[in-house]
């Protein structure tokens, strides 16, 4: 039973100096410092359950979401959660639909950001108060009850609402089973721990040889800022972990489309699944001449981390333009966004491959690719989520990976809450982490 008021929200500028380490580092991302929106719901109901909200950032900037969170609470404040999750649909398009917020998007940018911390900590709260993980939550859910969460609007033309709810209907099929082997099992990882642009070879060489003794079998390697280092990077990585093991490419945006072309029959030889990111996320019929000039090399596009929402996607997937769709947790708005995605994605026949890493988002993204196996895609095939090894540490929920899987999450909600010590010492400017960074720089 969902119950409560919402009495309370309080949002948070939290950021790991991740950039002292190179860690993150990308062909555009030179110095990412991973940060967070870290939104709080509290109500006046007597279980005292709180919801944990998230959104990712790379350290400047998150103030800008932390006001953006700020300008939404109206729309939460003194709400009755079982309200909200019960008109859930309606409830998104009021909050993505301010007729005066939407102006600085819509459904974009800083505000849909804070769409997506926001709306992460209410489902948090539901799954708390239902006492199941969120992926449990979504997988025992009436299929009526799911397609009413999700806004339908601008994608009617590739998804009907009727449409949903087949797929989900089909969905039940076999589900107890392929419960039961992610339970068993996990769902398959990959891995980009090893190779970030700002690593040396010796880190990356140390990193590679601790990620093969520890079974990992797909790795991801970071490219786009010098074609002779990237060269000789990939012939290093791929010398490691030898011609059958998986290798994907990443150029975060680096590229023009004809560079973008000709960087990779360079780089072909490496025999890479495919190329993330080759060039801007806003630029659909790129990414479709790219993906179709790959198609003889064998090399797929990957993309949508960075897809500001369920509209962009369906064009990528429309004009064929990509062979691999990343979602992201925390760029759509929330679970209700991504499950469009999703359901867009298994109607196309398109493999879903999550990108996570970043701050929590391996926690988050977790609960929405297992839910897709078991309820949407019944499928693992070229199918796989990102792991990034990173501030784990400081999540009350961290992730459980086995055997280069990520295991099901059992504790109830969405994993997205913190250490509390976590969050006071990496409070931007205040705490105790940045007081001395800052000091240091003279600031």
């Amino acid at each position: 039973m969902v119950r409560g008021r919402i009495s309370r929200l309080s949002v948070r500028d939290v950021r790991f100096p991740t950039s002292l380490g190179g860690h993150g580092s990308d062909a555009m991302h030179t110095d990412p410092d991973y940060s967070a929106a870290y939104v709080v719901l509290e109500t006046d109901a007597e279980d005292g359950l709180k919801g944990y909200g998230i959104t990712f950032t790379l350290g400047k900037g998150t103030e800008v979401v932390v006001c953006a969170v700020n300008a939404l609470a109206p729309h939460l404040l003194n709400k009755d959660l079982g309200d909200i999750v019960g008109d859930f649909r309606g409830f998104y398009r009021q909050l993505t639909s301010d007729g005066q917020l939407r102006w600085i998007g819509p459904e974009k940018g800083a505000v849909h950001l804070a769409t997506a911390a926001v709306l992460n900590a209410v489902w948090d709260l539901w799954a708390k108060q239902e006492g199941k993980p969120l992926w449990k939550l979504l997988v025992d859910m009436d299929p009526k009850k799911l397609v009413s969460c999700l806004d339908f609007r601008y994608i009617t033309d590739v998804l009907t609402e009727e449409e949903a709810y087949e797929i989900l209907r089909k969905g039940q099929v076999g589900k107890k089973e392929r419960e039961e082997q992610m339970l068993a099992h996990g769902y398959p990882a990959y891995t980009t721990s090893c190779a970030w642009l700002g690593y040396s070879d010796a880190t990356l060489k140390q990193l590679c040889s601790e990620a093969l003794e520890d079974g990992w079998t797909r790795f991801k390697v970071k490219v786009g800022a010098d074609l002779q280092d990237d060269i000789r990077r990939c012939r290093l990585i791929r010398n490691m972990i030898g011609p059958e093991k998986t290798l994907m490419m990443d150029a975060n945006q680096r590229w023009d489309v004809p560079e973008a072309v000709e960087w990779m029959a360079k780089l072909a030889e490496f025999k890479p699944l495919w190329i993330e990111e080759p060039t801007s996320p806003d630029d659909i019929l790129g990414h479709a001449t790219i993906s179709k000039a790959l198609v003889p090399l064998g090399i797929g596009v990957a993309t949508g981390e960075q897809c500001h929402n369920r509209v962009i996607f369906k064009q990528l997937l429309q004009a064929k333009a990509l062979q691999f769709l990343q979602i992201d947790s925390c760029r759509l708005g929330s679970v209700n966004e991504n499950l469009s995605v999703l359901l867009m994605a298994k109607k196309f026949d398109i493999p879903v491959c999550p990108h996570a890493g970043g701050l929590g988002l391996c926690e988050l993204v977790q609960h929405l690719i297992i839910f897709d196996f078991i309820s949407v895609s019944a499928s693992l095939k070229d199918r796989m989520c990102e792991y990034v090894d990173h501030l784990h540490e400081h999540f009350k929920y961290p992730v459980i990976i086995k055997k280069a899987s990520y295991m099901p999450p059992k504790d109830a909600g969405y994993s997205t809450e913190m250490k509390e010590e976590s969050v006071k010492k990496h409070q931007y400017p205040d705490g105790e982490v940045w007081e001395k960074l800052l000091a240091a720089q003279g600031n």
